[in-house]
């Protein structure tokens, strides 16, 4: 796993960043929470380790929400257009999830994973070399495993 520069932006262009930082893997989830902040199906989230952020333009907003596992979470969007770009676990600082729709080479990325699948909308099919869970897997080390065999 090396380290990337990731650069992106929020729907209204008012936010623009670049994340430095090594990718470990991104998933899918399918969690009510997940569909109400997407306004979709599921949700995305790019896990980046030993991430620096750089806001190249804007500022972002930062609102704070527990989480199904009594965790806090830092959800932070666009003042302006409300675009999500990073969520962060308060207790998991070396670790930053973007978002990745946000991201200029957003198709350069899959997912290896969907988690909450029990809740996810019955017509979606699932790619069969992904990994799922059911609900939030007890730990997400098969997920980063899967992702470091990719070439991505």
């Amino acid at each position: 796993m090396s380290t990337k520069n990731l650069t992106g932006q929020c729907q209204c262009g008012y936010v623009k960043y670049k994340v430095t930082g090594i990718p470990v893997t991104m998933f899918a989830c399918h969690c009510k929470e997940c569909q109400r902040q997407s306004s979709s199906a599921f949700g995305l989230a790019l896990w980046v380790r030993s991430y620096k952020l750089k806001l190249i333009t804007g500022s972002i907003n930062t609102w704070v929400r527990t989480t199904a596992s009594d965790i806090e979470m830092a959800c932070d969007f666009c003042p302006r257009c409300g675009s999500r770009l990073f969520h962060r676990l308060m207790s998991q600082t070396d670790i930053i999830s973007m978002k990745p729709g946000t991201l200029d080479n957003a198709d350069a990325y899959k997912p290896v994973g969907h988690i909450w699948m029990s809740r996810a909308h019955k017509w979606l099919k699932i790619d069969d070399n992904c990994l799922i869970y059911d609900t939030n897997p007890d730990t997400f080390d098969e997920m980063i495993e899967a992702w470091s065999r990719l070439e991505q």
